[in-house]
């Protein structure tokens, strides 16, 4: 009796076949939906001098300096045909031979990247407090970040290593790999899967479920119990960075390296395949990124618990109205402006 879960057959990446629309794609917009109703909700707890101009800027070029980064990190990064160092114009554009693709494969760590330098931007442009800001972005991403990795288990994409546990799961679009050598046929004896012909597909395990949990909503549990506890501006910041690369650090130990770029870093080189074995000391592109992620977190927070005006203010009682209309009167306003030297 075969112990392996198959990928849903009726489960497709098309929203609607034919047409070029993608449950990914929307997926990012319920992402971006997400953050910014938990945004919300902290402006009107908190009672935060922001307008809705304010806010709507504020994740326009939070989202823009996210995608922006994302793909760069995606090409320049993970991509080693250098396709795209040759033909740089190609990063952004959604076409493949006459056909709308999109824009196919993103990186997390490029997104985090850019997405904090544009909320920098828009901070010391716009007179508001980078740490205030920054602490609010943080407590909802996680959240938005489950979907993305919805996403990609609906794409059957970013698959993890072959595993005979129960919770394995046979991916349609996964590697297919070689009947002669002894360690697939283990793994399909345990699994119950009939090899039939040179090459077997094997159960993996599901990783972007794991990072869904993990990265998405126990990080966002955490950072959301402290959002109204953090003893310092910036705390959440911090606490995000390490959260993340500590999850996505040994989470990478359950996905399999992508077959260019494997292992930038070998301790110890193991002469197991990749697809079966990731070596402890064997480090992955990703496992790099998270970690300079952690010890940017710990940095950050350090500094962050050192920088004046550090003591946080839960509720701005002082703010009649969080969202303040177009036509406020020139006293709201200079109301609102004390309320932002307050902040910095």
């Amino acid at each position: 009796m075969p112990l392996a879960v198959h990928f849903p057959e009726w489960l497709k990446p098309e929203v609607i076949p034919g047409l070029p629309v993608r449950w990914y794609g929307i997926m990012y917009v319920v992402a971006f939906g997400i953050a910014y109703l938990l945004y919300r909700r902290q402006i009107r707890e908190r009672r935060f001098p922001m307008s809705d101009n304010d806010l709507s800027g504020l994740f326009t070029w939070g989202i823009l300096g996210l995608i922006i980064g994302a793909r760069i990190f995606s090409t320049l990064i993970y991509d080693t045909s250098g396709i795209y160092l040759r033909q740089p114009w190609l990063i952004f554009w959604p076409f493949r031979n006459g056909q709308f693709t999109g824009l196919q494969g993103m990186s997390y760590h490029g997104g985090a990247f850019f997405g904090a330098l544009s909320v920098f931007i828009f901070a010391k442009v716009r007179r508001f407090s980078f740490r205030e800001l920054s602490d609010m972005f943080v407590a909802g991403i996680p959240l938005g970040y489950t979907f993305g990795r919805l996403g990609n288990f609906i794409n059957a994409e970013l698959v993890g290593r072959v595993t005979a546990s129960p919770i394995g799961m046979i991916f349609p679009h996964a590697a297919k790999l070689p009947a002669s050598e002894s360690w697939v046929q283990e793994i399909a004896a345990k699994t119950g899967v009939v090899i039939s012909g040179a090459y077997v597909n094997l159960p993996r395990h599901p990783s972007q479920l794991y990072e869904m949990l993990f990265e998405g909503i126990i990080l966002w549990a955490i950072i959301w119990f402290f959002r109204s506890r953090k003893p310092f501006k910036g705390f959440l910041v911090g606490l995000y960075f390490i959260g993340y690369g500590f999850f996505r650090f040994f989470i990478e130990y359950f996905r399999e390296p992508d077959a260019e770029l494997g292992y930038p870093i070998e301790f110890v080189k193991s002469t197991l395949p990749a697809a079966y074995s990731h070596p402890p000391f064997s480090f992955t592109t990703g496992q790099i990124l998270c970690f300079i992620m952690i010890m940017s977190g710990i940095v950050w927070l350090i500094i962050a618990s050192r920088l004046p005006n550090r003591e946080v203010t839960y509720v701005y009682s002082e703010a009649k109205e969080v969202f303040i209309n177009k036509g406020e009167s020139s006293a709201e306003r200079n109301k609102r402006r004390k309320l932002r030297k307050k902040l910095r």
